[in-house]
């Protein structure tokens, strides 16, 4: 008899656009937008998915070199401290790239349903 699994099935899509072998666009990436755009900072948006502020430095700078124009604007730190926010580009992304997840959801509904019948429930 095969175990029942702990927790019901859910089906996530993790889209990537890849240029050569970097991922210019990616989950992490957007995640990482959308907690900067929340926390106004490079620091915070980190800390609040458990990543280095090097690693999400490296992500941004990386995002922003994939793009035609940066996805995150920074302002150096000093006596009234520094600070980071999306620009136009950067909102742009994260809207677009969510509704196209959005969108492949609607569009694979039946395939789904049918992946989803195939799991021990």
């Amino acid at each position: 008899m095969t175990p029942k699994p702990a927790h019901k099935p859910s089906l996530k899509l993790r889209m990537r656009v890849t240029v050569g072998e970097t991922i210019a666009i990616g989950p992490g990436k957007i995640a990482l937008l959308e907690a900067l755009d929340e926390t106004g900072s490079i620091t915070a948006a980190a800390r609040s998915l458990d990543m280095s502020y090097r690693r999400a430095w490296l992500l941004i700078d990386e995002l922003n070199r994939a793009l035609k124009t940066p996805a995150v604007a920074t302002a150096a730190g000093g006596a009234k401290g520094g600070g980071s926010a999306l620009t136009e580009s950067g909102r742009a992304l994260v809207t677009l790239y969510r509704q196209i997840e959005d969108n492949a959801l609607v569009a694979c509904k039946p395939e789904i349903r049918q992946l989803m019948k195939l799991l021990a429930t």
